[in-house]
């Protein structure tokens, strides 16, 4: 044995001053022994993980293992390392393991990961992956829920040889909670982002905003109020939330959708409220169970709510915070989101609410805008149709995009009728020739007047009964590049 040590250690010797490695016969002729026992020697500390093999041709060269060994580093990492040996019992953990899992070295070594029952470990997942390993290393990603949250772990199954020749596995969890939390708040934030563009005008915007802060925070319980600037109140318009919606109207005796909160005095004393204050998101502590002090429930409600349902709200579903944030873009407001935690649950992703919060209070602000418009061309419309004169609208691209009323009295035409100006000329014009006249002095016209310049043309037209009538024709470009043109018919001959 003593002769063998000695050889082992002179082939080592040897192998640090070769790096790109020897062969067995080099190496017994170096050494002065047989190949034999070279070959041996070197089957030992390979599988030692001392010396690494690779082949060359038909020659097999080795030279010094370049890897770490283990206990180098295991005090170092910030992951979570457990080393098994073949019957799948913990013979070293790092500290990092031992700080995280709150367990003590006695308290798992010398067990297999079932007996000593270590959080993320000894889920039938991981279990499943551990026992299962065989030559090639595994990876796999497991989710631990641990004090009202969920913590995410990458853990690697390497398979692991010892000084002894015994083999094992080692166990390196990386914790990703954080990573996954980024990955997956960037996803939402864009969906959101795109589904908040594309949401139609009449969608319940509200119930939209609490369903998504559920996503996120999915124990929480979730309202969200109108605000009316002219009348100075809020309303409240969506609630989601495990059973909040039927629990508050077993509590209220009523329906607590579109309930009012006079709030006329808000920006004022008591409250003294401003966009600001409520722009931040804010935590109210509303049970304190240390005995601190404790927000008044009661006051957050604007005292609209009897004091003792304010306390039977909070003891039904165990509520001891509550956050609250404005709906606000450019010194708008629009409503409030109020957000109920239970006790013992954690508001993790406070960033992400309010930049979602922030997307929709830009929503907002476009839908109202979007609601003025759509409400201003219907005025327009309507003006147009109740003018008792025949009046068009014609795009850049040619196309009728509008017809009034008294344009079909006149003319007997449709819109469907004149899906384009080429329709128009067509129906309008029907000799060739005359139609080729028009055509040319209108874009004549066209071509030499200045928008908001009108161009009066008067024109014979057949209309859709077939009757002729001698028609003036005003024409105007408009600034977006539209044509806006009136029609007066001209007495007879």
């Amino acid at each position: 044995m003593p002769l063998e040590q000695d050889l082992a250690q002179r082939i080592l010797n040897l192998l640090k001053f070769h790096p790109r490695g020897v062969t067995i016969t080099d190496l017994a002729r170096k050494t002065g022994a047989t190949r034999l026992s070279v070959s041996r020697q070197l089957e030992i500390l390979e599988i030692s993980g001392k010396v690494e093999m690779r082949t060359i041709g038909a020659a097999k060269v080795y030279y010094t293992a370049r890897r770490v060994p283990l206990s180098a580093f295991l005090c170092f990492t910030k992951n979570l390392i457990l080393v098994l040996d073949n019957d799948l019992r913990i013979v070293q953990v790092n500290d990092q393991c031992i700080n995280t899992l709150h367990r003590t070295k006695e308290e798992i070594i010398g067990k297999t990961p079932e007996e000593a029952n270590i959080p993320v470990v000894s889920t039938p997942e991981a279990l499943s992956v551990i026992k299962s390993l065989e030559r090639e290393q595994v990876i796999t990603d497991l989710r631990y829920r641990n004090d009202g949250q969920d913590l995410f772990f990458q853990m690697q199954v390497i398979p692991t040889t010892f000084d002894d020749g015994e083999k094992g596995c080692t166990l390196v969890l990386e914790n990703i909670t954080e990573r996954k939390k980024y990955v997956r708040n960037m996803e939402f934030l864009a969906r959101t982002a795109m589904e908040l563009v594309d949401l139609p005008l009449e969608a319940n915007i509200y119930q939209y905003i609490a369903e998504r802060i559920i996503e996120i925070v999915p124990k929480t319980h979730v309202y969200v109020q109108s605000y009316d600037e002219v009348f100075k109140q809020f309303s409240i318009r969506a609630i989601a939330g495990p059973e909040f919606h039927e629990g508050l109207i077993a509590l209220l005796g009523r329906d607590p959708l579109g309930m009012v909160f006079p709030t006329a005095t808000v920006f004022e004393a008591p409250f003294e409220e401003t966009l600001g204050s409520f722009l931040r998101m804010r935590e109210f502590i509303v049970r304190s169970e240390s005995g601190g002090e404790a927000a008044s429930f009661y006051d957050l409600c604007f005292r609209q709510i009897p004091q003792e349902i304010c306390d039977a709200i909070l003891d039904r579903f165990s509520i001891d915070r509550f956050y609250c944030t404005g709906l606000i873009w450019e010194n708008h407001l629009f409503g409030l989101v109020g957000i109920f935690m239970p006790r013992g649950e954690v508001f993790d992703g406070h960033q992400t609410i309010e930049s979602f919060i922030r997307q929709a209070s830009i929503a907002f602000a476009q839908k109202m805008t979007a609601d003025r418009l759509r409400r201003s061309e219907q005025r327009f419309r309507e003006v147009m149709d109740l003018s008792p004169g025949a009046m068009s609208i014609i795009d850049s691209e040619g196309r009728y995009t509008y017809l009034n009323r008294a344009f079909t009295d006149l003319f007997g035409y449709t819109l469907a009728d004149l899906p384009t100006g080429r329709a128009w000329f067509d129906k309008a014009f029907p000799n060739a020739e005359y139609r080729k006249e028009v055509i040319c002095t209108w874009k004549t016209d066209l071509s030499q007047a200045c928008a908001g310049q009108i161009r009066p043309r008067t024109y014979r037209v057949q209309c859709k009964n077939g009757e002729h009538k001698t028609i003036q024709f005003q024409p105007v470009t408009l600034t977006d590049g539209n044509q806006y043109i009136t029609y007066h018919e001209l007495a007879r001959d």
